[in-house]
């Protein structure tokens, strides 16, 4: 199993070569994709520190010290993750077939079939 960081690394590859070769497809799913990891990984704000009065309002006093660490997400929860990207997408293109949407549908399959490639 890859490790997250792997998992960014190919995710970035892939997106270089879509924009190379202009697969807007493939570079929204990608691009969605690394942003979901992202988002995944922000800091709980319940751990960060309380802010002090001060000279900014709403501020914390000293240098770094309103900095929170990101969080490190285990391999297992990217792939469960990039699971849950795949099975959103097959669900949409379900439904637009079903509301006869089938260039729409066929846009989402591509997107499909580059997540799966990886």
């Amino acid at each position: 199993m890859r490790t997250v960081a792997e998992w960014k690394a190919t995710l970035r590859a892939a997106l270089k070569d879509a924009l190379r070769t202009r697969n807007a497809p493939a570079s929204a799913v990608l691009r969605e994709t690394l942003a979901a990891i992202d988002n995944a990984e922000a800091p709980d704000v319940s751990v960060a520190p309380a802010p002090a009065g001060g000279a900014i309002a709403g501020s914390v006093e000293g240098l770094g010290s309103g900095e929170v660490a990101r969080l490190l997400l285990s391999p297992e929860a990217v792939n469960a993750l990039l699971q849950r990207e795949v099975q959103e997408r097959r669900d949409a293109v379900a439904l637009y077939i079903q509301l006869g949407r089938h260039e729409e549908a066929r846009t989402l399959q591509a997107q499909v079939d580059v997540l799966l490639a990886l």
